[in-house]
């Protein structure tokens, strides 16, 4: 329920339309919903400006449907589950039949704002440093593109062949936030994060051999990077840059 919602709601009660034991019974149904496996947190919309986004990992297929239903049913804004499978998929289109899915994502979502113009002067730029990289990135730039964000990619322009990344110079003076995504020793985000004077948010991901820690060993290099302005998320969570990314960008 948006701000836009409550007014709509207090009209109706104050015209009659609405009576005041209804008007209880929505505004008690804006904080969340008791469903015995969770807990629906219907006010984040109003707090957050996006509804609750559901992890799908660890949850059986029915458990994220009636999730994914519930939260339809009461928001306006778009949808999104995360590491999601196609089992998940397939159950929640029994009750969201427009729902899609995201294989290389992982993710689960509903764009309720397809056809709303973006800012395009505005622009959350991604860049992966390998192919590898990218299941991460895309749920990155799904999710900042939800947000409702205008989002460029530059995928597979890692350090090991930097002229590739100079090539995308351009991009990287245009962004208004950039999202770095690496594994391995994970170089990309200092040395972007030395190319620009826009914030960076490093994703280390779990590629690599078995030095590279699952990731570990990217994330130390990424909190410890000598270049000014670049901030840190956890390993492979695309979806918490995705986020972060949006929320600064807005603040322009």
């Amino acid at each position: 329920m948006k701000e836009a919602d409550i007014a709509k709601l207090l009209q109706a009660y104050k015209e009659g339309a609405l009576s005041e034991a209804e008007a209880v019974q929505a505004i008690r149904d804006v904080p969340f919903e008791e469903m015995k496996f969770a807990e629906i947190d219907h006010h984040r919309e109003l707090r957050q400006g996006m509804p609750e986004v559901i992890y799908a990992a660890g949850k059986t297929p029915e458990q994220v449907r009636d999730i994914f239903y519930s939260l339809y049913t009461h928001s306006a804004g778009n949808l999104l589950a995360t590491r999601a499978r196609r089992e998940h998929f397939d159950k929640v289109r029994e009750k969201v039949p427009e729902a899609c899915f995201d294989e290389t994502a992982s993710l689960i979502y509903l764009d309720r704002e397809r056809n709303v113009k973006r800012d395009e002067d505005h622009q959350i730029l991604i860049l992966s440093a390998g192919t590898s990289d990218i299941p991460v990135a895309e749920e990155a730039r799904l999710t900042a593109y939800l947000f409702g964000n205008t989002v460029k990619t530059c995928y597979d322009c890692g350090v090991a062949g930097i002229h590739r990344l100079f090539a995308h110079l351009p991009e990287i003076k245009a962004a208004n936030v950039i999202i770095v995504i690496a594994g391995m020793e994970g170089a990309l985000a200092s040395v972007v994060g030395g190319l620009t004077d826009k914030p960076v948010i490093a994703v280390p991901t779990s590629v690599g051999y078995g030095a590279s820690f699952h990731g570990v060993a990217a994330l130390l290099s990424m909190l410890n990077s000598c270049a000014m302005g670049v901030s840190v998320v956890n390993i492979d969570n695309g979806f918490g840059a995705g986020a972060l990314a949006s929320k600064i960008n807005k603040l322009r």
